[in-house]
C-alpha cells in the first residue's frame, strides 16, 4: 500500500520543530567558542572542548534511532524523543552563558563544558528522530519537498539564532560583559530566547502531527508485521555490515563536509578577529573580539538564509538536473567560498565568501537524507539515520583532535585552518560522483 500524499502543512508541521532546535544549535555554533574563551580557554586548546557535541551524537543517535524504532506510545513513536530531548536542551540553554555563577559546583570553564556536553547530547536526542519522522510519513514523491522544507526551516532558524546576539546588541542590550563578569548580557539573553522558542515549536509538532500506527506503517512500508516477533533483536554491527553501499558512499562525502564545518564553526570568530579586527581583537573580553563574535553570527544567518532560499530551489534543480550535479556543485561553491577567506580583510565582503557556504549547508541538510531513505528498509529507518550520523559525528571528532596540531603548524593562524575547512569542502564535492544511487528492497 502506497503511502498517502501529504499537504503542504502537514510536511510543514512535520519539521515545524526542527526550526527552533536549530535556533538553539545556531546560538551553540556562533557563541561556544566566544563563552568558553570568556570562561578562561586557550584558543589552541578549544577545539577539544568542542568534542563534546561529535561524542555525544556518535553514542546517542543510533541508541535513539535504534529506540524509537521499536517504540509506540499515545504521542507515537518519534515524538516522545523530540519532546523531551527539547526540554533537556532547553534547561542546558538557561545555564552554559551562566557558568560562571555555579562556581560552588565546578569552575566556570568545566561547567560551562559539562552544559556543552548535555547541551549537544539533548539536541542529538532531538535532531535525529525529526530525520526519521520525514522518512516515515512521507512517500518516495514527495521525498525531495519533505526534506528540502525540513532544509529551509533549520536555515530559516539558524539566521534567527545566529542573529539574535546582534539584534539584541543593536537594540542596546550590553555587548561586552559587565565589570566582573565573564559573558556579555546579549549573549546570556540570546539563549533565554533560544531555549523558549525552541520549546514552543517542538510542542507544536508534538501536538499537530499524527505519527502512523504501527499496523499503518507496517502497511504502506510492506512489513510483515507476524513474521516480527517481540523478542527479535537487532545487532548494531550487523546493521552496519549489511548497510546498502550507497551508505558508504554518502559516508565519504559526509566526512569531508563535516570536517570543513566543524573547523569553521570553531575557528570562524578568532580567524576574523585576527583578521579583520587585529591587535583590538586580542583580549577575549574586548570590544574588538565581541564585535567578531557578534559578526561570526551574522555571517552565519547569512549563509543560513542563503541556504534556506536555495532549500526551496532543491527539489526542481534536483528534478532538472539530479541529485549528485545539485549536491556537487553546491560543496564545491561551499569550498570556494571558504578558501576564499584567507584573501579578505573588510568584514562585509566576508558575506559574499560564506553565501557559497550557504548553498552547500542547504545540500548537506537535505540531498544525503533524500538519496539515502529511498535505500534503506522502513522498519530500520530510525536506527539506520542514527547510524548515519556517525558520517557527521566522526569528521567533527578528527577535526577537534587535529584543529590545536593544524594551528600550531601554521605559527597560531586560524585562517590558516579556514582555508583547509574549503579544501575538505572541495574534496566532498568531487568525491559525490563516485556515489551510486540505488533502491533497495530489503525489509
Amino acid at each position: 500500500m502506497k503511502k498517502p500524499k501529504l499537504s503542504f502543512w502537514q510536511i510543514w508541521n512535520l519539521s515545524f520543530g526542527f526550526l527552533g532546535v536549530q535556533i538553539g544549535y545556531s546560538l551553540q555554533n556562533g557563541n561556544t567558542s566566544r563563552i568558553l574563551e570568556a570562561l578562561g580557554a586557550d584558543v589552541h586548546s578549544i577545539g577539544y572542548f568542542w568534542l563534546a557535541a561529535p561524542l555525544a551524537g556518535l553514542i546517542v543517535q543510533p541508541i535513539i534511532g535504534l529506540s524509537s524504532d521499536k517504540t509506540w506510545t499515545r504521542l507515537g513513536r518519534r515524538i516522545p524523543f523530540i519532546f523531551f530531548g527539547a526540554i533537556v536542551s532547553a534547561l542546558a540553554m538557561f545555564f552554559m552563558p551562566n557558568a560562571e555563577y555555579f562556581t560552588y559546583l565546578l569552575p566556570p570553564l568545566i561547567f560551562g563544558a559539562v552544559m556543552l556536553l548535555l547541551m549537544d547530547t539533548s539536541f542529538n536526542v532531538t535532531m535525529q528522530p525529526f530525520r526519521a519522522l520525514v522518512g516515515d510519513m512521507v512517500n518516495d514523491e514527495q521525498k525531495n519537498l519533505g526534506y528540502s522544507l525540513q532544509s529551509a526551516l533549520i536555515n530559516f532558524g539558524a539566521v534567527f539564532g545566529s542573529l539574535l546576539p546582534w539584534i539584541l546588541a543593536k537594540a542596546g542590550v550590553a555587548n561586552v560583559p559587565a565589570a566582573g563578569e565573564k559573558v556579555a548580557a546579549s549573549v546570556i539573553w540570546s539563549f533565554y530566547i533560544g531555549g523558549a522558542i525552541l520549546l514552543i515549536t517542538v510542542l507544536w509538532t508534538a501536538f499537530r502531527t499524527k505519527e502512523y500506527a504501527p499496523k499503518e506503517h507496517a502497511q504502506y512500508n510492506d512489513i510483515d508485521l507476524e513474521s516480527k516477533t517481540v523478542t527479535e533483536k537487532t545487532s548494531i554491527f550487523k546493521l552496519i555490515a549489511n548497510a546498502p553501499k550507497i551508505f558508504w558512499q554518502l559516508g565519504i562525502v559526509q566526512f569531508f563536509s563535516w570536517f570543513a564545518l566543524f573547523l569553521m564553526w570553531v575557528y570562524t570568530t578568532r580567524a576574523i578577529a585576527n583578521q579583520v579586527w587585529g591587535a583590538e581583537a586580542l583580549d577575549p573580553k574586548s570590544i574588538g573580539f565581541n564585535e567578531a563574535g557578534d559578526w561570526t553570527g551574522v555571517m552565519f544567518a547569512f549563509y543560513s538564509g542563503i541556504a534556506a532560499l536555495f532549500s526551496l530551489l532543491i527539489p526542481s534543480i534536483a528534478k532538472s538536473i539530479g541529485r549528485k550535479k545539485t549536491y556537487s556543485f553546491s560543496l564545491v561553491m561551499g569550498g570556494i567560498g571558504l578558501a576564499s577567506m584567507y584573501f579578505v580583510h573588510d568584514k562585509s565582503i566576508l558575506l559574499l565568501s560564506i553565501s557559497g557556504v550557504g548553498l552547500a549547508w542547504a545540500a548537506i541538510l537535505a540531498m544525503p537524507y533524500a538519496m539515502l531513505s529511498g535505500s534503506l528498509p522502513a522498519d530500520k529507518m530510525g536506527v539506520y539515520m542514527g547510524l548515519f550520523n556517525a558520517t557527521i559525528t566522526i569528521p567533527q571528532i578528527a577535526a577537534g583532535l587535529l584543529g590545536s596540531t593544524i594551528i600550531a603548524l601554521f605559527g597560531g593562524f586560524p585562517m590558516a585552518i579556514i582555508v583547509i575547512a574549503g579544501v575538505s569542502m572541495l574534496i566532498a564535492g568531487l568525491a559525490v560522483f563516485f556515489v551510486k544511487e540505488s533502491i533497495s528492497t530489503a525489509k
